[in-house]
């Protein structure tokens, strides 16, 4: 029996192989789960929904008309061929189709592939690859069609010796995801060819005893390969896809399980409280009294602290909860036993708000070194890749020789020149800004072997089941409680094609800073050359892609314009680290009324006196990246107002997120909209949009009764056996269905 891992080559042809990889599949284990994307069934052969234009469909259905029509422009003929499968009828045309005709004839029951066009409400095929297909008439006794499927049917006779012609005649048949490259035929072939060979040996070994699968009402890996496959009822697939998604569910958790373990391995230096210490002398001068959430989570982290195992823990936490105070009264404690924190930051602009934030909330007891200083104070240092070069060596010599207590930095911080004299905690802010490599850097700058605890910080709300999935390998705090003071914020769509309504966005702009208030607006390119050629390159790419307002045309046009005579910067990620820095300093000062952004100001800017924000092509954000940027605003004693302008139509996917945003300013509830409509992406990844999913079977907002179940079971296996040497057949399936990049992956996340 080949094993899950095993490359294809081993058991199909070169040439089927290659085109397999063309769609990401190598091994045996990813054809398997190559899961069908459809299927379709006699009488009802193919899903209900209208094919759009350019889509390439493949059609199981019989031809109900068949005749050569004289082309009007040239000479000679070409055959129109009609097919129904019960939901749509589709027109193939032919060219050169003297040698075809005989056996495109009424009657016939066919599959057809090819790209659509649809012409005064008929759907069109041009030159489909097709195949006629067994159907239990005596003339028709084997597979004819093009050049495709007979490549399949002779690769099937050699695989196999006799093919039996049933097997195209099932009566529900597996669709696949298809391109020009290979179609549904040549997968649903290499899939019983390796499937064959699987069998040769008996069946598979299974990651559940047959116990563990009547409790949970799953049939075995084996059974659910082949019913996903080839199925005769509905009830198959559904049966398999149920033990499918246990398996991958199961597959994730056991490596997150693994990691855990083996973290709790590793030694941190414990680090208790230090009575009269930083952390304490700084709740001593807060304003305010921490709230429920806060004191609880600090808690969690300080029992954590205080352990000689690492902390490994993520928090969340809404736009304003006081995720900052919470990390900084851990690295305090941190600090007070004699150690040095770091926190990675993704953009210079947070990194410096970090910088000020920390500092003005410790004042003396941040100035070590200085006069002003108070007893036992230490240095916040400040470390970005555009520092000028006495600076930066300034800082590195404090990060060195430990009189900086806490780093503050960009990507610079993972620099080979950057070594600290004895870090003991890193902090990463907006986690999902870096990858995993980068976040290694710095856990492997402890001391003396030591791993440094390690707190993830994030804005970005992650629904339960992806923490579950993705941060596995973490504990998980929450903040949800805003604190006391915060400002409601309202939010309103404003559709960009009424000139009146845009007017009156910028009139209440105008009247809230004459009250003294102060007011972002953000958008989505900046509109320098280097983003202009972008922005041909996107447009050469999508023909019908609108064209946004830039930083640069919405800072000229409110110049010249509405807000003529209010003080206006504008701000960007381009413009020198100096630049930046200065115009939020004057707008934090509030010597600046208005400044127009990208998203630079996304996570960590607080200024209390801005209260409104008006988002341009709003429909360009993502659901949580709006949620985000609003939260810049309300941060005072003031409420706050965030305007959505767009131009994206009324009944429209984007029109449905803006409105979610403009209807609910609970975080979680958005993360998940946000993730239905962005598709669940590869999980294993940066979970952004786009790409193909690592998971075939599993939803991670549907399952999570299956992912809760997985991870008990994974942790009873791994605590009992960590490197699996007693389960081999559970390793078999981690490889199978992570294959060695994903493992590395999950690995290191």
């Amino acid at each position: 029996m080949p094993e899950m891992g095993a490359p294809l080559e081993k058991i199909l042809e070169p040439k089927l192989a290659s085109r397999l990889e063309s769609i990401g599949v190598t091994t045996v284990g990813e054809l398997l789960r190559h899961a069908p994307r459809r299927y379709v069934r006699q009488g009802q052969l193919s899903a209900d929904e209208m094919p759009a234009d350019d889509d390439w469909v493949t059609v199981v259905g019989r031809i109900t008309g068949s005749r050569m029509i004289p082309m009007r422009k040239r000479s000679g003929n070409f055959l129109k061929v009609t097919v129904t499968d019960d939901s749509h009828t589709y027109e193939a045309n032919f060219f050169n189709a003297r040698f075809i005709q005989h056996q495109l004839k009424a009657g016939a029951r066919v599959m057809m592939a090819g790209k659509v066009k649809t012409f005064q409400g008929k759907i069109q095929l041009s030159h489909p690859e097709w195949a006629v297909l067994p159907d239990g008439e005596p003339d028709v006794d084997h597979v004819v069609g093009s050049a495709m499927l007979s490549e399949m049917y002779a690769a099937e006779a050699e695989a196999g010796g006799d093919v039996d012609p049933a097997g195209f005649d099932r009566a529900i048949v597996p669709i696949y995801p298809s391109t020009k490259d290979i179609q549904t035929w040549n997968i649903w072939s290499a899939v019983r060819q390796v499937l064959t060979a699987v069998d040769a040996d008996g069946p598979m070994d299974d990651a559940l005893t047959a116990e563990q699968r009547a409790a949970r009402g799953l049939i075995s890996t084996d059974e659910a390969l082949h019913r996903v496959h080839l199925p005769d009822t509905d009830d198959d697939i559904e049966t398999a896809r149920a033990r499918l998604k246990f398996d991958e569910a199961l597959a994730i958790q056991t490596v997150l399980a693994q990691r855990r373990l083996a973290g709790r391995a590793e030694s941190a230096p414990a680090c208790p409280h230090v009575p009269g210490g930083l952390e304490d002398r700084l709740l001593e001068r807060l304003p305010f009294t921490l709230t429920e959430g806060q004191q609880e989570v600090v808690a969690e982290i300080a029992a954590e602290l205080g352990r000689t195992s690492p902390m490994s823990r993520l928090l969340q936490g809404e736009v304003g909860s006081g995720k900052t105070l919470v990390s900084l009264l851990a690295m305090l404690r941190v600090v007070d036993n004699g150690h040095q924190c770091a926190i990675l930051a993704p953009t210079e602009v947070l990194a410096a708000q970090h910088h000020r934030t920390m500092r003005t909330m410790l004042g003396d007891l941040a100035e070590a070194g200085e006069l002003s200083a108070a007893e036992g104070a230490t240095t916040i240092a400040l470390l970005t890749g555009s520092m000028k070069t006495a600076g930066k060596r300034r800082t590195l010599l404090d990060v060195v020789t430990g009189s900086a207590g806490i780093v503050i930095g960009t990507h610079a911080l993972l620099e080979e020149n950057v070594t600290f004299f004895d870090l003991g905690m890193v902090v990463v802010d907006e986690q999902h800004r870096f990858g995993v490599e980068q976040r290694d850097v710095l856990r492997a700058k402890g001391k003396d072997g030591l791993m440094p605890h390690f707190l993830v910080m994030t804005a970005t709300p992650i629904p339960r089941t992806v923490a579950m999935t993705v941060f596995g390998d973490l504990e998980t705090s929450v903040l949800t409680e805003l604190p006391r003071g915060r400002q409601p914020i309202s939010t309103s769509v404003v559709p960009m094609g009424n000139s009146s309504w845009v007017d009156r966005v910028w009139a209440r702009a105008a009247e809230e800073i004459a009250t003294g208030r102060q007011v972002y607006v953000v958008c989505s390119r900046i509109g320098d050359d280097v983003d202009e050629k972008k922005s041909k390159k996107s447009a050469k790419d999508d023909r019908q892609a609108p064209t946004s307002t830039s930083v640069l045309d919405m800072y000229s046009e409110l110049l010249d314009g509405p807000l003529a005579d209010v003080r206006i910067e504008m701000l960007h990620g381009r413009l020198p680290a100096d630049e930046k820095n200065a115009v939020m300093d004057a707008f934090g000062r509030g010597e600046v009324d208005l400044v127009v952004s990208t998203t630079v100001i996304e996570v960590g800017v607080d200024v209390p006196n801005a209260t409104m924000m008006v988002i341009v092509d709003a429909e360009r954000f993502g659901v949580s990246q709006l949620h985000q940027l609003r939260g810049r605003v309300g941060r005072g004693g003031h409420p706050g107002l965030c305007l959505l302008m767009t131009a994206a139509p009324q009944i429209s996917q984007a029109m449905q997120r803006l409105r979610a945003v403009e209807a609910s300013s609970d975080g979680f509830e958005l993360a998940r909209v946000d993730l239905e409509q962005r598709r669940e992406g590869d999980v294993l990844g940066s979970l952004q949009s786009g790409g193909t999913s690592s998971l075939r079977f599993l939803s991670l907002l549907e399952d999570a009764e299956v992912i809760a179940d997985a991870r008990g079971f994974a942790d009873e296996i791994v605590g009992a056996d960590l490197e699996l040497a007693e389960h081999r057949p559970l390793a078999e399936l981690v490889r199978a269905i992570l294959v060695p990049d994903k493992v590395e992956y999950l690995d290191k996340s």
